[in-house]
């Protein structure tokens, strides 16, 4: 299996921050306070270095294509959207609360918080459910990138 090195590096840092977001939900949980920020911080850079990584990827490279049965695309097309609305969805509450956090409105943030991690387990559960689909169980389509496609190269 000749695994893609950019893909599996973005998936690496998108579970790497559920990982971290989960230690520090664990912190907070024991009122670990400053070490509970440092990890929720840390799962927040985890998750932009994935979003860079991907966007970069996306421009320059390309998407890759469903390579397995026809008949299955349209539940993984289903499915990847349903991931892309969770994935964007539970960044933009991420960054929220992070925001809340910074702010010390922790009443806001209290409430939002549990919510947002388990939108954001959700978003690292299905991106691995990806990955999976492209590169491990069917080998991946063709992969064009968003300039080719637009210049026609």
């Amino acid at each position: 299996m000749n695994l893609p090195l950019l893909p599996t590096i973005s998936t690496f840092f998108i579970v790497l921050s559920a990982v971290l977001v989960a230690i520090g939900w664990y912190l907070i949980s024991k009122r670990r306070i400053e070490a509970h920020k440092k990890f929720m911080l840390a799962a927040g850079v985890s998750a932009l270095t994935f979003f860079i990584i991907y966007v970069s990827r996306t421009l320059f490279v390309g998407n890759t294509a469903f390579g397995g049965p026809d008949e299955l695309k349209i539940f993984y097309t289903v499915f990847l959207i349903f991931h892309i609305t969770l994935a964007t969805t539970g960044g933009v509450m991420g960054l929220y609360t992070i925001w809340l956090g910074l702010k010390n409105r922790l009443d806001k943030h209290r409430k939002i918080g549990p919510i947002t991690s388990i939108v954001w387990f959700s978003t690292a559960i299905t991106g691995v459910a990806v990955y999976m689909l492209l590169y491990v169980i069917y080998e991946g389509g063709h992969t064009t990138s968003v300039f080719k496609a637009i210049l026609g190269g």
